[in-house]
């Protein structure tokens, strides 16, 4: 049986383009404590560190991060925040791990002197940075008709709860996962659920993926940024196992994104764009989610 499990998952980590690096020692350290009874024990705990972004030569942010995938984390923070359009030609992204700053760089400089002011965008999950209004740029997003089958999303649950993760390393992160149909493809976790889309934002822009076809699948709650920044990536799909705000189903209806959470199990609930959603599984056949396999923090 073990065999047979472990056959299953390096099947599953075969799919992936980008898989987590929960054996990466830069990004967890062992901490020593005492636990309820009394006795000594060491647990794992993720790294944090500042990671500022700079646009040519204006300071756009200091963000909290693992450190994994910086040039990904600033490429695709400054396209969903508006400060880069798709027409931007990049001539480089330059990372100085000693410094602890990640520089992008365009062909023909970009000034947001008015619409910036200096912030830290700490990993606390309720409010990310946001600058200037949040709306803007979506009036003229239209996103594809693509079909989503029930049958993808139960393979995807079940494949991405088994996929060994910093997560059920260490706690304390979040996860999100480019997918197509019922294959999860790039994998990304941080201390931020936000900084997490952003990485996967900034594969797609520098890998030029197509996005029409594509689920983003996230740990995290389904709020209002979060639906606001799948949209801007032009993905018709947001799935969560966590719950909704009332704002993120609000925006999520008006731009005709299909958004699905609660997705445990054999049950989830879809709040807007229904109509991509193709049930073609019966619920009552899917198998339970195993103990075992489901997402929990180490315990140690």
């Amino acid at each position: 049986m073990m065999a047979e499990e472990g056959s299953d998952l390096a099947s599953v980590l075969a799919e992936y383009v980008i898989a987590p690096a929960p054996a990466d020692v830069r990004l967890t350290r062992a901490v020593q404590g005492i636990d309820h009874t009394g006795t000594a024990t060491e647990i794992s705990v993720v790294e944090e560190r500042p990671l500022t972004i700079y646009l040519n030569r204006q300071e756009i942010v200091t963000a909290m991060t693992i450190g994994d995938y910086p040039e990904y984390l600033a490429l695709g923070f400054l396209r969903n925040q508006g400060m880069l359009h798709p027409g931007d030609e990049i001539t480089a992204i330059d990372y100085d791990e000693e410094l602890e700053t990640v520089v992008v760089r365009t062909a023909v400089e970009t000034s947001y002197e008015d619409k910036l002011q200096k912030k830290t965008r700490t990993s606390g999950c309720a409010v990310g940075t946001v600058f200037g209004d949040m709306m803007e740029g979506l009036e003229g997003v239209v996103l594809p008709q693509t079909p989503v089958r029930s049958s993808w999303l139960y393979a995807l649950a079940h494949k991405i709860n088994r996929t060994p993760s910093l997560y059920l390393e260490a706690g304390a992160i979040h996860g999100t996962v480019l997918c197509q149909e019922d294959r999860p493809l790039v994998y990304m976790e941080d201390v931020g659920r936000h900084n997490a889309v952003d990485k996967i934002a900034g594969w797609i822009q520098s890998t030029g993926a197509e996005v029409s076809d594509k689920i983003l699948y996230t740990t995290g709650r389904l709020t209002s940024e979060m639906v606001i920044k799948t949209a801007m990536m032009g993905i018709p799909v947001l799935v969560s196992r966590s719950g909704f705000t009332a704002w993120g189903v609000e925006i999520a209806q008006e731009l005709g994104l299909t958004l699905i959470g609660r997705m445990r199990g054999q049950r989830f609930i879809c709040l807007s764009g229904e109509a991509r959603l193709i049930r073609d599984t019966d619920p009552a056949k899917v198998p339970a989610e195993a103990k075992a396999h489901r997402r929990k923090s180490a315990e140690r």
